[in-house]
């Protein structure tokens, strides 16, 4: 010992005679060595990781509107309970002595945020700002006498709050999420926001394809287009016939043999349709054209193997039409042009209009072309609890120049007697 000061045991040495240079009383340092660590990336884990976090941002967005909407029931309910008595630190006296220890957990969130500038918006410095989901839950079911007016079951709000912690643990964690998982939240999510009562803030087309949190968030950068399927298999498990048409009030239907409405909605369904009060017109590419002919040889089809099938197909409406008490609210037409697409529009002339759209390709049949799910009557946005059309997304969507393509058809075409 000198001066006081504790003096450190010098380094393992190399051999016997060998110089060092570590000075007397120092710490010798290992030198750098090659530990063969490879650092790169290759495709795949750069796929698996693209894959993680776009799962991850699908069910960031649902929790943090569940968060945010929870948020803002707990305040509403119990703000004016223990506000009046204990001003500021109402959150703290809700919690009670069962939550005394995440709610001071919050508090000293709050405090670090507070001096380290992280609470950029005046309005997140609250105690409520830093609970989280199961603390929101944990307000909630302590106090649920103050909550039971607004909420039919409170099991079911329970259940659903339970299985979002499986996707709220992992996206904390930047853990990896499965797609089951993601699946199951994003339902559950969907569900609760409906048990909180969100879903009238939600345009009338949700009834039929449910509004998806990331298009409400950030639809207006694909104007009105609100699904794209590689396939017409991946729509219908998404989007199936039943759902699509049933319930339409007007059904409007441009194609070589409309075999998405022909092969997958029978015929009696569609008299049920008719019967109800929807309007339908249907119109098909003329069997006998010229067009038929050249579209079976792009597909590489025996000659007339086409025809035949959009003749059956008029044949099999032509059938339903027969069976209705008003023939006119139920019209079937042909067209001679070159066939660019085929698109089905769903209550096309109302705000809760929706479509399903596909173009056609040279040597791909419809059943494998792209598909795209277009969602009409402009985008409801929810501002100042109001809600408005947004009129400038209306105009640019592509729901109306499908629908401008469709009349105009249809004035050219001619009617199957």
């Amino acid at each position: 010992m000198g001066s006081g000061g504790l003096e450190l045991p010098p380094g393992e040495s190399g051999p016997v005679g060998e110089d060092s240079d570590v000075p007397s009383g120092g710490v010798s340092l290992a030198r750098p060595m090659e530990i063969g660590a490879d650092l790169d990336w290759g495709e795949d884990a750069w796929a698996e990781v693209r894959q993680r976090a776009q799962r991850a941002g699908r069910a960031y967005i649902w929790l943090n509107l569940v968060e945010q909407r929870l948020r803002a029931v707990v305040a509403a309910v119990l703000r004016p309970v223990y506000e009046p008595v204990h001003g500021d630190e109402w959150v703290i006296a809700a919690a009670g002595p069962a939550g005394q220890e995440w709610v001071q957990r919050a508090v000293a969130v709050r405090e670090v945020s507070r001096r380290k500038g992280y609470l950029l918006d005046p309005a997140d410095d609250t105690i409520l700002s830093f609970l989280t989901l199961p603390q929101l839950r944990e307000l909630m079911v302590q106090h649920w006498p103050c909550f039971e007016p607004y909420f039919d079951d409170r099991r079911e709000v329970e259940l659903a709050l339970d299985e979002l912690e499986v996707a709220r643990s992992a996206v904390a964690r930047n853990r990896a999420l499965s797609e089951t998982v993601l699946a199951q939240a994003e339902r559950m999510s969907a569900r609760l926001l409906d048990l909180l009562g969100t879903s009238r803030g939600a345009p009338p087309s949700s009834g039929r394809l449910p509004v998806d949190a990331v298009e409400d968030l950030v639809g207006d950068r694909f104007a009105d287009v609100v699904g794209v399927h590689p396939d017409r298999v991946r729509l219908q498990r998404k989007l199936p016939a039943e759902d699509l048409f049933g319930g339409a009030r007007r059904l409007d239907a441009i194609g070589i043999g409309l075999n998405l409405l022909v092969q997958n909605y029978s015929g009696r369904r569609l008299v049920r349709l008719a019967e109800s009060g929807c309007r339908v017109r249907l119109l098909f590419l003329n069997p006998a054209s010229s067009a038929v002919r050249r579209r079976e040889r792009e597909l590489g089809l025996k000659k007339g193997e086409l025809s035949r099938t959009v003749e059956m197909n008029i044949l099999h409406m032509r059938r339903v039409r027969s069976r209705l008490r008003d023939p006119a609210a139920f019209e079937i037409h042909v067209f001679d042009e070159t066939p660019r697409f085929t698109a089905y529009l769903v209550d096309g002339d109302g705000p809760d209009g929706l479509a399903v759209v596909q173009s056609y390709l040279r040597r791909v049949r419809g059943m494998e072309a792209p598909v795209l799910v277009l969602r009409g009557g402009g985008r409801d946005l929810v501002q100042g609890g109001t809600v408005r059309a947004d009129t400038d997304v209306g105009e640019h969507g592509l729901f109306g120049t499908y629908r401008e393509e469709f009349e105009s058809a249809w004035t050219d075409s001619r009617p199957v007697s």
